[in-house]
């Protein structure tokens, strides 16, 4: 949960860089929250349409953004510019592209959008 609540800390940060544990903890949470919420929704019939629930949907608009923020730095950590994000919008290539670069590891050293995050800690 903490890598959770830190990365929500730094939701308008999209400049720095993020490591692959910080990435995929708040990929992770994000996920068991979700699937959490959309049970909830299913139980208490809170559905908006079949397949969408309301406290799902909030949290999915929530997270939009540190979402997006953590993915660009994750790929600032790579040595790669945050636009590549766009990629996504590919199917099933660009989905696979986006997947590649954020499962690569750290660029060692210093890169052009700041000190490695390892390093750090």
């Amino acid at each position: 949960m903490k890598w959770f609540i830190e990365t929500m800390k730094k939701a308008f940060n999209f400049s720095d860089r993020s490591r692959r544990k910080e990435y995929w903890m708040f990929m992770l949470i994000a996920f068991l929250i979700t699937f959490v919420l959309t049970i909830v929704d299913a139980v208490a019939g809170l559905e908006l349409a079949p397949e969408v629930g309301i406290l799902s949907t909030l949290f999915s608009l929530l997270i939009l953004i540190p979402s997006l923020s953590v993915t660009f730095r994750r790929l600032h950590d790579t040595g790669k510019s945050g636009w590549w994000i766009l990629i996504a919008l590919v199917p099933v290539i660009g989905w696979i592209v986006l997947l590649i670069f954020t499962v690569q590891d750290s660029e060692t050293g210093s890169n052009r959008f700041g000190t490695n995050p390892k390093a750090a800690v």
